[in-house]
């Protein structure tokens, strides 16, 4: 099977966080200390994502004194404009920014400055939507983004707002090209640090590297398993990675193919059976009209009742679905259908 992109890539994957705090914005450590903490626990890269704003100063942490061979740092910042759908500043990660980048003009709002931050050759990603309460519009609106921040360790600790993939499915859906990074966004004050990261491959530790893979989505998120290939041949999809219980395959509707098992290291799945949801088509609404066949053939006195055979799934269409099954035998059986009431 011919693996996909980015596991048929040159190079190696190289483990980062690209959402992170100091002392130059609202973190409790030293931008040395940050980055110390990240190396001893086993990273290859970071980005000190501090506050870009006017209050501090407008940071953008120059690191580079603090690159070594087996580490190295990105420059960049987390953005802040005007405003999302609810009133409430953006967040917007932007990683590879020029030190020397342009503070927020007055009257800038959040696309803009994206737009601006993308155009010095920043990848843009799209910070704690839950948290934000983003919306579909909002995501429209941020059409320089590279990658929506689909786990937000820190959000997922102290309010369990980590979530971002609400955001992206709607935006691939409707034929966005774009990817999924998980961070920390760590200030060091709770434990919101060493949760959420991306393993990008690249053929050498070099910043610019690294940055231009970002771009080109060649990498994956991870709070823990290492992914170590996916391919594809027809209509088969194949996972290899480290141990896990589940593995799982997502699509645009509400389909999902899974494997549960201890301690599991690969699986195969027919991607036809994801083609079809539960949600209404051309294809689903003549079924929800005039219902599925509830018998099978070759079989007598068997009749078919649950969610499986009704179009919308939930309990109400499951109880819905035996009721119906017993009046479709009393009506075989020429009796009444009763019902208590209950």
């Amino acid at each position: 099977m011919p693996s996909l992109s980015p596991f048929s890539l040159p190079g190696r994957f190289w483990r980062g966080n690209l959402h992170t705090h100091s002392n130059l914005s609202d973190g409790a450590l030293e931008p040395p200390q940050v980055i110390e903490a990240y190396k001893n626990a086993g990273y290859d890269f970071m980005m000190l994502s501090d506050h870009f704003m006017g209050h501090y100063n407008w940071p953008i942490a120059d690191t580079r004194a603090l690159r070594s061979n087996n580490f190295t740092t990105i420059l960049g910042s987390e953005l802040h404009a005007p405003q999302t759908q609810v009133g409430e500043l953006w967040h917007i990660v932007a990683a590879g920014l020029p030190l020397d980048f342009p503070p927020a003009g007055k009257n800038e709002t959040g696309k803009q400055l994206a737009r601006r931050a993308h155009e010095a050759g920043a990848f843009i990603g799209i910070a704690h939507p839950a948290w934000s309460q983003l919306t579909i519009e909002d995501g429209r609106a941020l059409d320089c983004a590279h990658a929506v921040e689909i786990y937000n360790h820190g959000c997922a600790i102290e309010n369990d707002r980590g979530d971002g993939w609400y955001l992206l499915d709607q935006l691939l859906n409707e034929g966005k090209r774009l990817t999924a990074f998980a961070t920390d966004d760590a200030h060091f004050k709770t434990p919101d640090h060493f949760g959420g990261w991306v393993h990008v491959k690249a053929e050498s530790l070099g910043p610019e590297v690294l940055l231009e893979a970002l771009k080109k989505g060649h990498y994956y998120s991870s709070q823990g398993p290492q992914i170590h290939d996916i391919s594809v041949s027809g209509n088969e999809i194949s996972i290899s990675c480290s141990p896990v219980d589940n593995i799982t395959v997502l699509c645009g509707n509400s389909r999902t193919l899974v494997r549960n098992a201890k301690s599991i290291t690969e699986a195969t799945f027919d991607l036809k059976k994801l083609e079809t949801g539960w949600l209404l088509t051309k294809q689903t609404t003549p079924m929800m009209i005039l219902g599925v066949p509830k018998t099978l053939p070759g079989l007598e006195n068997f009749y078919m009742a649950g969610q499986w055979v009704e179009p919308g799934g939930t309990v109400t269409m499951a109880a819905a679905s035996g009721k119906n099954a017993i009046q479709t035998i009393c009506a075989k059986d020429k009796r009444p259908f009763t019902s208590s009431g209950l």
